[in-house]
């Protein structure tokens, strides 16, 4: 069983952005055609170790929060979980500190709102929080000459030479942190003024420019500026997939669909687990690809996958488009959307499970919808099900890789 992290981030998504205007949590407007949060936490998946990951959000948009993170996290074993934000940042942080696991002895904090700020500063922190066992905040020098004003008046300039525009992930042992925050007598601009103001030592490393705060519309201008055009448009592929699997004879038989069990449910006849809205999408991405089908890649009458689940052929599908393309690029999938025809299972209920599910085993989103043939047809009179998926596929060397890339 693989060791459980050592470190966590703590990405605060909770801000109202007020000052961007959007109408929405700053963390969810989108930046290059992606929420905010998307660019942020690929980021933070870029990261060179397994972590933790909690993203503390609005309640209201708990769900979106929490599809975003499993896009993210992808095929990845990290621990991951989405609470609910408090009525200030502190409240927010000490939120996301109560979901840690017990593994966890470093804790990253990071603001959403710096979505650019590369991986390796994320790196750079946990490197020096374990060597000095001190907090550890990344700075850049104040370019700017500073005065100090009062009622309009200058008073003095202040000796730059001194000091540091702060950004994050700011790190800290696990165990400062908590005290720090259990102790906090007084709001602060940031976690390290908490743990200064108990006493224990914060270090400063080198910034980057690339995490600035994105706060005003100018700011998600220029972040959208410096990450440029999305390529992917230029070159894209759509397949089209269909798989329609009868209900088994054996009422014993299990329903597996949409890579879930349907518990009660009757199963649908098949040589794997006769998973049609997973097969569809197989197809889907095969034919775009200009690959086959699932037939003629993995074979009916191949024993490995006798009795194989869904998500079984989606990361084998996944890989293969993008290993054995005859003109050696490779194709990833951008987008999947399927739509189930039956009159049962009844999707609605479960569709959100669906989507996270189907979205992890594949490493990209795929969306899932359901409608019935008004009691016309096979799947009409309760025969089988029908399942029409539709991928679009870009090539793994252009655009971004599942979301949008850590630069």
């Amino acid at each position: 069983m693989e060791s459980q992290p050592d470190v966590a981030v703590i990405v605060v998504a909770a801000g109202s952005g007020t000052r961007l205007g959007a109408g929405m949590p700053k963390a969810f407007v989108h930046l290059a055609g992606w929420p905010m949060l998307a660019h942020t936490l690929t980021r933070v998946f870029g990261i060179g170790e397994p972590v933790q990951v909690v993203v503390v959000a609005p309640p209201e948009y708990d769900e979106s929060a929490r599809e975003l993170l499993e896009l993210a996290a992808g095929r990845s074993e990290a621990l991951v979980a989405v609470v609910a934000g408090g009525d200030t940042r502190q409240q927010s942080v000490q939120n996301g500190l109560a979901a840690l696991s017990p593994s966890v002895g470093t804790v990253l904090v990071h603001d959403a709102a710096r979505a650019l700020t590369p991986s390796s500063q994320f790196d750079r922190v946990i490197a020096e929080v374990r060597a000095s066992g001190d907090g550890v905040i990344p700075g850049l020098p104040v370019a700017d000459t500073v005065k100090r004003v009062v009622v309009d008046v200058v008073q003095e300039t202040v000796d730059r030479s001194h000091l540091t525009a702060v950004q994050t992930p700011q790190g800290f042992p696990r165990a400062i942190l908590e005290r720090a925050y259990a102790e906090a007598g007084h709001e602060a601009t940031d976690d390290a003024g908490l743990v200064s103001a108990i006493g224990h030592p914060v270090r400063v490393i080198a910034g980057n420019e690339l995490a600035f705060k994105i706060t005003t519309a100018w700011d998600l201008n220029r972040a959208e500026l410096i990450l440029g055009p999305d390529w992917d448009v230029l070159d894209t592929r759509v397949g089209i997939g269909l798989d329609v699997h009868a209900f088994s004879d054996d009422p014993a038989d299990p329903l597996w669909l949409a890579g879930l069990l349907w518990p009660g449910e009757r199963g649908l006849a098949g040589h794997s687990d006769g998973d049609a809205v997973s097969h569809a999408i197989c197809d889907a991405i095969l034919s775009a690809a200009g690959m086959g089908d699932i037939g003629s890649v993995f074979g009916t009458d191949d024993p490995q996958f006798a009795g194989a689940h869904g998500d079984v052929f989606l990361r084998a599908t996944a890989d293969h488009i993008g290993q054995n393309d005859p003109d050696g690029a490779g194709w990833r999938v951008k987008h999947v959307s399927v739509q189930v025809i039956g009159n049962r299972p009844r999707l609605s209920a479960r569709r959100h499970e669906a989507f996270a599910t189907l979205t992890r085993a594949l490493g990209a989103p795929v969306t899932v919808s359901a409608t019935t043939t008004d009691g016309l047809g096979f799947t009409g009179r309760g025969e089988g099900v029908m399942a029409i998926a539709t991928a679009v596929l870009v090539p793994v060397a252009g655009g971004r890789p599942r979301l949008p890339a850590a630069g």
